[in-house]
């Protein structure tokens, strides 16, 4: 298993470490449900070192990931961040990922487990376009800082730029922690206002002791993928590997707003595949909630009477909203709020109530 350069401060920590993505990484170092409320009440820093980076420069690159990518780069103003997925020509897709959008280059952040497949899709396709393809994984890492007091803990360490001024899925780069050149961008996989700090390998344990000094005061604690997946099925976000994967496709996961079908952008693999999902989708990504014993996990059928309609890709115990929730696909006729289906667990049934999607949410500015 690969290590992130803070694989042994994880463990000094005393955290449980398991394998994800391929990586040796912390998965709680306490309690999860402490370490989620920690994030919603006060911040967390997380290890996301796992997480693929890639470069993209050279004259085609914009044109060169419009047609792989269902958002449209072009549009993308210099300085900011898009999600967008890249997917097969059935539609359905091979990773989702971020998109920072600069004058020279192009960054993407992409999920561990689909690194490998996103750069082996990315050389099959490169064929015709002068682009450069830099697989930075290796060299640099990644350090986020979430939560309410987030800001205010990083204004505290950082100098050459106004983090306040900084748009949500907006980068800029400034001095954190004493490092020049950091890039600095403001996205928020746990619905929080948060904070994703990228730089070389040999800086991250100064700068990850350096942040939890200064966030010390204000309860600042690591956190754990366990508390990371609770936070960002409460904010609706969607993970590779349940909400969408090889079978579940963009459309029917809610995510139009990163599918671009204008005909400016032109052609992009997989484009024809989702306009026919959208005229007919025969399913729908919907959340659910449960005051039952038994928690929702992935794989768990739904019944709607004695048929079997459905089931579950998510689930956790949600300290925020104090039940327990997850995610499922259902058909689309019975994907209405309030619906109550049947939950089964080895056999036994538990009732689930459907609601809209996300579960929590933060204002942001």
């Amino acid at each position: 298993m690969r290590q992130t350069p803070l694989h042994d401060v994880h463990v000094r920590l005393g955290a449980k470490m398991v394998e994800f993505g391929g990586w040796h990484m912390p998965v709680q170092y306490g309690s999860i449900l402490d370490e989620t409320r920690c994030v919603r009440e006060r911040a967390g820093l997380f290890d996301l070192g796992h997480m693929g980076r890639i470069s993209i420069t050279g004259p085609d690159r914009v044109a060169w990931l419009d047609r792989l990518c269902t958002n449209y780069v072009e549009r993308i103003p210099d300085g900011s961040i898009r999600y967008t997925l890249m997917c097969r020509a059935d539609g359905n897709p091979i990773d989702d990922l971020l998109v920072y959008k600069g004058a020279d280059e192009v960054y993407l952040v992409v999920n561990a487990s689909n690194t490998d497949a996103v750069l082996a899709w990315m050389e099959e396709q490169r064929a015709g376009f002068d682009v450069e393809i830099d697989h930075r994984t290796s060299r640099e890492t990644m350090i986020a800082l979430q939560g309410p007091a987030a800001l205010e803990v990083l204004a505290t360490v950082t100098t050459d730029c106004d983090l306040g001024k900084l748009g949500y899925y907006k980068y800029t780069f400034g001095t954190v922690c004493g490092r020049a050149n950091t890039r600095i961008s403001r996205t928020g996989y746990t619905g929080e206002n948060g904070f994703e700090l990228y730089f070389p390998n040999a800086e991250a344990e100064g700068i990850w002791q350096a942040l939890a000094d200064a966030g010390a005061a204000a309860g600042v604690q690591p956190i754990g993928l366990g508390a990371r997946d609770t936070l960002r099925l409460e904010a609706g976000m969607p993970l590779y590997g349940h909400e969408i994967d090889a079978a579940h496709n963009p459309v029917e996961a809610d995510l139009g707003f990163a599918l671009s079908f204008v005909q400016e952008k032109g052609d992009w693999i997989g484009r024809d595949a989702l306009l026919a999902v959208r005229s007919a989708p025969t399913r729908k990504l919907v959340g659910l909630v449960t005051d039952g014993p038994r928690v929702p996990r992935q794989g768990y059928k739904l019944f709607h009477a004695d048929h079997e309609v459905g089931e579950v890709v998510s689930g956790a115990v949600s300290p925020t909203l104090n039940t327990n929730i997850g995610t499922a696909y259902v058909p689309t006729d019975l994907g209405n709020p309030g619906t109550e289906l049947q939950m089964d667990v080895r056999g036994k049934r538990q009732t689930v109530v459907l609601r809209e999607l996300p579960f929590y949410s933060r204002t942001r500015k």
